[in-house]
């Protein structure tokens, strides 16, 4: 297991080694479509038993890896 983020770890034993929510098996990219489709951090907290302090750290996490994601455009 590697902290790749406060509260995000990857480890290949845990789905498939997508970044998930350390102690836990809820990836952060559930979290983050679970919030795009409207789901409140309450209603998150109660079905996957997390804290507020793992939605705003998936927040983060996705934040930091979008800025240093490089698009380039192909004509």
């Amino acid at each position: 297991m590697v902290e790749i983020a406060p509260r995000i770890v990857l480890d290949q034993q845990v789905r498939f080694g997508r970044p998930v929510i350390k102690g836990t098996r809820v990836p952060v990219d559930l979290i983050l479509g679970k919030l795009a489709g409207g789901m409140s951090y309450e209603e998150i907290i109660a079905e996957y038993d997390l804290v507020r302090e793992d939605i705003y750290a998936s927040l983060d996490y996705a934040s930091k890896h979008l800025a240093s994601e490089e698009i380039r455009a192909v004509s």
